[in-house]
């Protein structure tokens, strides 16, 4: 299947007036059929972009949310090439804009060239190594242009100016900015330094900003578009649903639905 590219779906979003919905999850969580499920749920009521992440064992940037859906995942028998095999599938069943959200070890231990390589033929978008910084990125860098694919950085409030512009140079798809320092996990606020972050950014570089964790709530999605952003990427609280209703997969799968629609409801004017 051909695959829509970000550039496509932002200019849209622009177009209409309404910002970008990415929901995150972990491939082969609770299983993997249950886990495709999910994604194809995702797409049907609303995601604009997918954003999956590969199960790893030490995901340093995760909360509990996602290390609890890791280990899930895991006790799935989920593999790489078992991850693969779920990416080819939710492209074989949309053409949303796909990206992969994983660590370094997993990329670096397959082999750079060969990995990109692959993402490419299965038809994913976009690549974010959250634990490798944009100055250590080079071999990165040099397979995602081989291959055709945006590579995603995370700018944070710790980003100054001089780093932001460095990251605008490399960074392809959009900027993925941490709405809190620490890891991921939904929050009961948006704190205020995201909203002047988001201003700052808008300031250096013209390229699509999305906001992620702790982005969980309807309000959080309105606060951060209305700051400048373009997109929100909801990862743990989707996540919560799932751990909330292992023992009842019709109910979690019409929450979320529910939830999916909520919020990408809040994304329009």
């Amino acid at each position: 299947m051909n695959k829509v590219e970000y550039s496509e779906i932002f200019e849209k979003s622009k177009q209409s007036n309404e910002g970008i919905f990415i929901p995150f999850i972990v491939a082969g969580d609770p299983d993997y059929d249950t886990s495709l499920e999910i994604a194809k749920l995702l797409v049907d009521n609303g995601a604009d972009a997918l954003e999956i992440g590969f199960p790893f064992s030490d995901p340093v940037a995760d909360g509990a949310s996602v290390q609890n859906a890791d280990i899930r995942a895991f006790d799935g028998g989920m593999t790489i090439k078992k991850c693969f095999k779920f990416l080819k599938e939710l492209r074989e069943y949309t053409d949303k804009p796909i990206g992969l959200l994983l660590y370094y070890n997993l990329v670096y231990k397959f082999g750079i060239d060969k990995f990109y390589e692959k993402l490419k033929n299965i038809g994913v978008n976009a690549v974010l190594i959250a634990d490798l910084p944009p100055e250590e990125a080079d071999d990165v860098m040099i397979a995602a242009t081989n291959h055709n694919l945006e590579q995603i950085f995370i700018v944070s409030q710790a980003t100054n100016n001089e780093r932001l512009k460095e990251i605008t140079k490399k960074v392809g798809g959009f900027i993925y900015i941490a709405s809190v320092m620490g890891t991921t996990g939904a929050r009961a606020e948006v704190e205020l330094n995201t909203t002047e972050l988001i201003k700052r950014i808008k300031e250096h570089t013209t390229i699509p900003t999305c906001v992620g964790f702790g982005i969980s709530k309807p309000e959080h999605v309105k606060k951060v578009l209305s700051a400048g952003a373009d997109g929100a990427i909801v990862g743990s609280a989707l996540i919560n649903i799932i751990a909330d209703n292992l023992n009842n997969y019709d109910e979690m799968f019409s929450k979320i639905e529910e939830y999916v629609k909520i919020m990408k409801k809040s994304t329009r004017g």
